[in-house]
């Protein structure tokens, strides 16, 4: 990165690639720039691809389905237009590749990043990287390489390796990798697309049984929506219900602003509960949450 160059992000990308992209712009001087919004949720991929033409980023990143929402974002048409600019796109896909059919062969990028404990079902500590050919072809590396990416050749010298083992390291959690491996067999022999089809329908039900609750507040928007439900409770520490639902063995996660500054900001509220149902619950299990949730905003406990 150069002073001035630009990264085209949007209002709901992950809040660790902004950390670094913030990084970046105090380093370097690059410039940031946000596409804007539909009014329904979610980026405006016209817009956006407005903003690649006039702009000319040096990358484009959009997180597909971020960490505070339910929110599915348009990735493949913003994609053909990187293609065809010679821009870079990057795509977090942490929270899709597990939960829906991720195609890179219908999905454009350059970079597609996976965590595997998500959605995946994988280990904490594992994941891994699609890295295109026409990175490859380009000689793009990583700032810091080691053997595994590179071969010492001369005094001078070093070599890349042609494939995206230059992207890895030396030393790699084994076991982790195996079990990641597992993870991804167990989903495909499963089948994404019954996967998707089935996170989509319990969510949504889901979704419409706790928006009927008094003072609860459904958070996603979006044309299009996964697996990620998420609330704003009147009167509630979301950590606090995670805490009382727990006790009561329903599994929750709660979020604070500083996870999504820009989109809980736009929203009004300082974090969120997220409920995260999927293919391997039950309709059953969903109606004993949703009761769960109301004895505990009616009882306090």
């Amino acid at each position: 990165f150069e002073e001035g160059d630009v990264i085209l992000t949007t209002r709901n990308d992950y809040a660790s690639n902004y950390i670094l992209f913030l990084s970046l712009q105090q380093r370097f001087g690059i410039r940031i720039e946000i596409a804007p919004e539909l009014p329904v949720g979610g980026v405006d991929a016209e817009a956006m691809i407005r903003l690649i033409r006039t702009q000319h980023p040096r990358l484009v990143s959009v997180t597909q389905i971020p960490t505070n929402s339910g929110l599915v974002q348009e990735v493949a048409s913003i994609g053909r237009v990187c293609r065809d600019e010679g821009v870079l796109y990057i795509i977090d896909a942490c929270q899709s590749v597990g939960q829906r059919v991720v195609d890179v062969g219908e999905i454009p990028c350059d970079f597609l990043s996976v965590t595997s404990r998500k959605f995946l079902r994988g280990p904490r500590g594992s994941g891994f990287l699609y890295v295109s050919d026409r990175v490859l072809d380009l000689g793009y590396a990583p700032l810091i390489l080691d053997m595994r990416g590179a071969d010492w050749m001369e005094e001078g010298q070093y070599r890349l390796v042609d494939d995206a083992r230059r992207f890895e390291n030396w030393e790699f959690a084994w076991a982790l990798v195996l079990a990641t491996g597992e993870a991804a067999r167990y989903a495909s022999e499963i089948g994404l697309s019954v996967i998707q089809q089935r996170v989509k329908k319990l969510s949504g039900s889901l979704r419409e049984a706790l928006g009927q609750i008094e003072g609860v507040h459904v958070l996603d928007r979006g044309q299009e929506l996964g697996g990620i439900v998420t609330l704003w409770v009147e009167g509630w520490d979301p950590a606090d219900l995670v805490i009382r639902l727990r006790e009561r063995n329903i599994n929750t996660s709660s979020q604070v602003r500083s996870s999504a500054v820009l989109d809980y900001d736009d929203k009004g509220v300082t974090g969120s509960l997220r409920f995260s149902p999927h293919y391997f619950n039950t309709e059953d299990e969903l109606d004993r949450a949703v009761d769960v949730f109301k004895d505990v905003l009616r009882t306090g406990h």
